[in-house]
């Protein structure tokens, strides 16, 4: 298979950072031709772990594994790229198994301190030698940094997502950081998605599962880029659970503060995986103001993300606004045509249930941009959201008819 395509949102440097409590391993195990497809995490010490995990019905061996592990600390992550350990029965637990007892001995841990993941195809068996071979190198391999830990978790990505942030309190930094890996089957509740958060600070088990579900809402689930939900998808958040900070304020503000900085890491992260999305040309920010409930705003903003025609249209730079009527009367949900407003851009299209006298010109030339807003104000209720999407390309299609899955 030969896929040349480059997302156009490619950033044009990355960011190299080796994290002072991690010791990161990736190797080649042979799950892909030729690029690193195997990471490694040994940490230092013993960091707390709170995790979501897909909502798919069907899902992969390695989220059984982990949700059975009832462990609230994680001493060693493995992921492999290439094979997703999916659809594989009962064989594909006994080959992590396998895995992770020599893991086991060979990093001086229990197994249940060992969470795992993998990405790639679907239904075909996981040979767990291929993750043995390289654990027992481990003594002799050289460790790397956080940017050679994302580009070994790629599978249709044309880049790596990666992002580090702090907060300075009392002179101690606190560092945030993170990787994923995302390009295709991105929908609410993630997809092919995976991401592993890190917190240099010492968090109980009540604030890190608050941390996580405060900020997995607006952002991971809030991305889709072909409407597909994967079996494998997995959001995990990490603290160092030591640190030196002598924080003398509320305990309740200092959690505010991660908050914010958390969000502002997995906004970030959730934005470049929307941003590499097969195939990608332009992006589509779907804005849901004024809707009746959180559920209605949800089944709205989805509803013309994840629209083909609507995604066919902006590929095409045509605004057929005519679609985003299609695509919210699709969901069922009650709507007073009297008080819908829609704006593409800056453009008035619909003001309470009147067609205005937008300029065409303007707005096919808006068409052309690389992002594109859609304002749909529903105006009946306080519930807002915000989606983002991509469009649908000839390359989209050319990309998943090659890769098998």
């Amino acid at each position: 298979m030969t896929i040349k395509y480059i997302s156009p949102f490619k950033p044009k440097k990355f960011i190299e950072f080796i994290p002072k409590n991690l010791n990161i391993y990736t190797f080649h195990a042979g799950f892909k031709r030729k690029k690193n497809d195997l990471l490694i995490i040994r940490f230092k010490k013993p960091f707390r772990i709170s995790a979501v995990y897909t909502k798919s019905t069907l899902e992969a061996a390695p989220i059984k594994w982990d949700k059975n592990l009832k462990s609230d600390f994680c001493e060693v992550l493995i992921v492999n790229s290439g094979n997703a350990n999916a659809f594989t029965g009962v064989k594909g637990l006994k080959e992590i198994n396998k895995y992770i007892t020599i893991a086991a001995k060979v990093f001086k841990c229990k197994k249940n301190k060992i969470y795992v993941s993998s990405t790639g195809i679907i239904g075909e068996q996981l040979d767990s030698n291929l993750i043995i071979s390289k654990i027992k190198l481990i003594k002799k391999t050289k460790k790397t940094g956080l940017l050679n830990a994302a580009k070994a978790i790629m599978t249709t990505d044309t880049f790596p997502k990666i992002i580090k942030e702090g907060i300075n309190i009392n002179s101690h930094k606190i560092d945030i950081y993170g990787i994923a890996k995302g390009s295709g089957m991105i929908a609410p509740n993630m997809g092919t998605m995976l991401s592993y958060i890190f917190i240099d600070t010492k968090l109980n088990k009540s604030e890190i599962d608050f941390l996580l579900k405060r900020n997995v809402e607006n952002t991971f689930n809030s991305i889709t880029v072909d409407g597909d939900t994967s079996t494998n998808d997995t959001v995990m958040l990490f603290s160092s659970n030591h640190d030196n900070l002598n924080y003398k304020g509320k305990r309740s503000k200092l959690i505010d503060l991660i908050s914010k900085k958390l969000e502002k890491v997995m906004s970030n992260l959730s934005m470049q995986i929307i941003s590499d999305g097969e195939g990608i040309n332009k992006l589509i920010k779907v804005n849901v103001v004024k809707a009746k409930s959180k559920n209605q705003a949800n089944k709205i903003a989805f509803a013309i993300a994840n629209s083909i025609l609507v995604k066919s249209a902006i590929n095409g730079e045509d605004p057929n606004w005519g679609r985003l009527i299609m695509a919210i009367g699709k969901t069922l949900e009650k709507i007073d045509p009297a008080k819908l407003s829609i704006k593409i851009g800056n453009q008035k299209i619909i003001f309470k249930g009147n067609k205005k006298n937008f300029k065409t010109r303007e707005l096919i030339k808006y068409m052309k941009n690389k992002k594109i807003a859609l304002d749909i104000d529903l105006g009946v209720g306080k519930y807002n959201k915000v989606v983002w999407g991509n469009d649908l390309s000839h390359k989209y299609l050319e990309i998943n008819s090659e890769y098998s899955s």
